[in-house]
């Protein structure tokens, strides 16, 4: 009898690289679609479109969720190249300055916008005063109900969390490396057959609970439900990347989970277009059974994500790997982008489907123009969660294109 092969190691996976860049650019789509939208954002168009609730609610149970997931399974395939400290380094890096970064010069924009929009108490319209306001603290622009408190960091709340769940990851990792790196073959040893679908959508339903008595917040010391939430997904991605055996099984119970995800939606667009943002909440027993739906609907599709990237989105190329670097840039600006073009779009009056089209656009452009930029100024790479490029010399010198002075003078007679 032969003795079994080893399973070979898992070093990269192109399949999730792909879903990740997907994700992001529905995120931003997602964006345009709330400058519509009946829910609070920082801009809004003048012509409300009460439709478009439902339609967000395609991507919003499990968008995010399937994020952290994907952004724990990176770190994983970072995490066994390096020790702990040289991981914590490169996520400090990685993360740090683009949080500052923005917070300095990309969400400023959003929030000047905002204030002018929003805010009943007087707005410095010169925007340099408005800025010296910003950075001194004591921004507090106010309207009926709340105030705005600046600096702040709007939707870099995501990167903010990353951060928080990479440090936390670190600490797990100094303390019990070999014990976590063991409870990812459990995990797979338990996850087989229909356990990979009814389980954790049951692990959802519990979690999904917590909503009903702590609401997402995006602050972070006060966001308990969505802590607990993307934390999980983020150390569960982290504990299923390597293992081929799970791939297989999300490629197996992908057309269950899009069973599982697509009727879910449907009642979930339902009930939000029958209770609808601002009207009065619909009882705590149906609040209670949504979000069991909500868990469906997140858990369905992240299994029909999960199962049809592998599936069909397996293979590396040149475009693969050029998004994979300007995914981050583009998180970075896309919202900055679309909050001002789209306060500015505003008062021309031009149809609401060619604006929409419009401002897609300008966003998508926006994020290509700045990643073009950004990556071939060696100086602003860091502050877009970019690593600097080495000297000329030094990547001719790795790549073997330096050749001896023997080599490159002609002999001597």
């Amino acid at each position: 009898m032969m003795p079994s092969r080893p399973a070979p190691a898992v070093t990269r996976r192109p399949d999730l690289d792909w879903i990740r860049v997907l994700a992001f650019f529905t995120l931003i789509v997602f964006h345009v679609g709330m400058f519509y939208g009946p829910w609070e954002w920082h801009v809004k168009s003048p012509h409300e479109v009460p439709a478009m609730a439902p339609v967000l609610m395609a991507t919003s149970p499990w968008r995010l969720s399937l994020l952290f997931l994907v952004s724990g399974a990176a770190t994983r395939f970072m995490a066994d190249k390096m020790t702990v400290a040289a991981l914590t380094k490169a996520r400090l890096a990685r993360l740090v300055p683009p949080l500052v970064f923005a917070v300095l010069v990309l969400v400023p924009p959003q929030t000047y916008y905002q204030v002018i929009e929003q805010a009943v108490t007087p707005v410095e319209t010169y925007y340099p005063a408005f800025y010296l306001k910003y950075l001194s603290g004591t921004g507090h622009w106010c309207r009926v109900n709340d105030c705005l408190t600046t600096p702040t960091y709007n939707h870099m709340w995501f990167v903010s969390y990353l951060l928080a769940y990479s440090l936390g990851l670190s600490v797990l990792l100094g303390l019990a490396g070999d014990r976590l790196r063991a409870a990812g073959t459990q995990l797979e040893a338990r996850l087989v057959g229909w356990r990979l679908m009814v389980l954790p959508f049951l692990a959802l339903c519990a979690l999904d609970m917590l909503q009903l008595r702590f609401a997402i917040t995006h602050w972070m010391l006060h966001d308990w439900y969505n802590h607990v939430l993307s934390f999980t997904a983020f150390l569960f991605g982290f504990l299923i990347a390597k293992s081929l055996p799970l791939r297989d099984g999300f490629i197996r119970w992908r057309w269950w989970g899009l069973a599982l995800a697509v009727p879910a939606y449907a009642v979930v667009a339902y009930y939000t277009w029958v209770y609808p943002f601002g009207a009065p909440p619909a009882p705590l027993g149906m609040r209670a059974a949504m979000r069991l739906v909500y868990a469906a609907q997140q858990w369905g599709a992240i299994v029909a994500a999960l199962g049809f990237g592998a599936r069909h989105l397996n293979r590396d190329g040149p475009v693969l790997r050029y998004l994979v670097q300007a995914v981050f840039p583009f998180y970075l600006v896309h919202q900055t982008i679309t909050v001002v073009a789209g306060h500015n779009l505003a008062p021309l009056g031009l149809p609401q489907g060619l604006e929409a089209a419009i401002l897609v656009v300008i966003t998508f452009a926006g994020c290509f123009a700045t990643y073009e930029i950004v990556r071939r100024v060696n100086f602003l790479r860091p502050w877009f969660g970019l690593k600097r490029l080495p000297p000329p010399s030094k990547i001719a010198l790795e790549t073997g294109e330096v050749q001896t002075q023997s080599q490159t003078q002609p002999a001597q007679a």
